[in-house]
């Protein structure tokens, strides 16, 4: 699984990273159905957490998410983004059977 994380107009300092590390091993159930994982966090007025998925199946998923705070907007960004996984792992089983 590639992870590739781009801060766009503010540094994404180490911590920040971190933090969103420990968000990402939330999934690691789905790492051997992902072939791609892209994160773009963008501050302008506020912050917005984007990340697209892309299956190994060629299904392509995409979250964004705003807040006022950094970590707030990661959150909400990883809850809607882990409920899409589940349910498209869910998808794929069902056409496995």
């Amino acid at each position: 699984m590639n992870i590739d994380v781009k801060a766009v107009h503010f540094t994404l300092h180490e911590d920040a990273r971190a933090y969103l590390d420990r968000k990402i091993a939330r999934i690691h159930n789905a790492e051997n159905m992902i072939v791609d994982l892209l994160f773009s966090l963008t501050k302008d007025k506020d912050f917005s957490a984007e990340a697209t998925v892309n299956f190994r199946w060629g299904v392509s998923i995409h979250v964004k998410e705003h807040d006022f705070d950094l970590n707030p907007a990661i959150d909400k960004m990883m809850d809607k983004l882990e409920a899409k996984i589940t349910k498209e792992k869910e998808k794929m089983r069902d056409k496995g059977k």
